[in-house]
């Protein structure tokens, strides 16, 4: 492990603390839910986008209205529907006459102008208005009419999906899931969760968040994160994971045997740039080989398919990535 600058420990130290407080006060308001919210941070911290998976009711909606408050991003709301048009996310040019009698076109941005979009039910979208959303997601500016306008920084997307509802849905291509940092399950609350939840949100005082991150704060983490140092077995660990999942480059029989397609070098960079930023909430001034474990399903579960055996004899994604772990535990 190389030297770590005095100016970097300084900084990361500053940097953990805020975020400590950042995650007490998500804390306060979306109950139970510290590993969604630990990897919806690692995301933003990454510089990414998060797509989050579950059922309705889960507070995905909250977590994202209150990620907003916390970290003083300005934020809104998409509901993903059929008839959504991409001019309906990105803006449109209006045709206006001016006081001098003049005609011409002004732009009315959409509410893709923002720091922090929640695509709720992405996959209800059709897939013209999801393409609208991938250059947008990958390149942070949008082009209306051949002009370029620039997203305000910083730019991230939290859409959510149903898995269980599939009726009038459209499949999100692997383009736009490779675009998306990490996949979070949202999964059901425990009991005792479950019943602080029912005590703590129906009575007639309800919590709310505070902010405890500036915008300028959150890009300077971001920064912070990509200069955070990486030591040599974390990166064999992620080469470890990501070639081993692709069927041409694998030395595990069974993943050759069993992935359709699997995770492109964006899937390394994700694995570098998520463990980083873990370490950095967790007060670390590195990653080590168990945050690139931990990771790994968030960042591969949504870059690789099974073939058609594979499913039909009752394998799963989630049961390749445990074999692609064996090897590097």
């Amino acid at each position: 492990m190389q030297d770590i600058p005095a100016n970097i420990e300084k900084a990361a130290g500053t940097a953990s603390e805020k975020l400590r407080s950042a995650r007490e006060n998500i804390g306060g308001v979306v109950f139970g839910q510290d590993k969604v919210v630990e990897l919806a941070l690692s995301a933003i911290l990454s510089g990414g986008h998060a797509l989050l998976v579950g059922v309705p009711g889960l507070a995905k909606t909250l977590l994202v209205e209150t990620l907003g408050t916390v970290l003083g991003l300005d934020d809104k709301r998409v509901q993903f529907t059929p008839d959504l048009m991409p001019g309906d996310i990105l803006g449109s040019e209006v045709l206006e006459e001016t006081a001098k009698g003049k005609r011409e076109f002004r732009f009315i941005p959409g509410p893709v102008f923002t720091q922090l979009l929640m695509a709720d039910e992405i996959n209800r979208a059709s897939p013209r208005t999801q393409s609208a959303l991938l250059q947008a997601m990958q390149e942070r500016f949008v082009t209306i009419a051949g002009v370029r306008h620039d997203l305000p920084k910083p730019f991230h997307v939290l859409a959510t999906q149903n898995p269980i509802e599939q009726e009038g849905t459209y499949p999100l291509p692997e383009a736009q899931l490779d675009r998306f940092l990490l996949r979070i399950d949202v999964d059901f609350p425990t009991l005792d969760t479950e019943r602080d939840i029912l005590v703590r949100t129906t009575g007639g005082k309800q919590a709310v968040a505070k902010k405890a991150i500036t915008p300028k704060q959150l890009i300077d983490m971001q920064t912070l994160v990509r200069n955070l140092p990486v030591g040599e077995n974390v990166l064999n660990a992620i080469l470890s994971l990501v070639r081993n999942a692709r069927p041409a480059q694998t030395e595990i029989d069974s993943i050759r045997e069993q992935v359709s397609w699997g995770p492109g070098p964006r899937a390394g960079q994700a694995l570098m740039l998520a463990t980083r930023a873990k370490a950095l909430i967790d007060g670390r001034l590195s990653p080590s080989i168990d945050d690139v474990l931990e990771l790994a399903s968030p960042v591969l579960s949504h870059r690789m398919a099974l073939n058609f055996a594979a499913r039909a004899d009752g394998q799963t994604v989630d049961t390749v990535i445990e074999t692609l772990k064996d090897r590097i535990r």
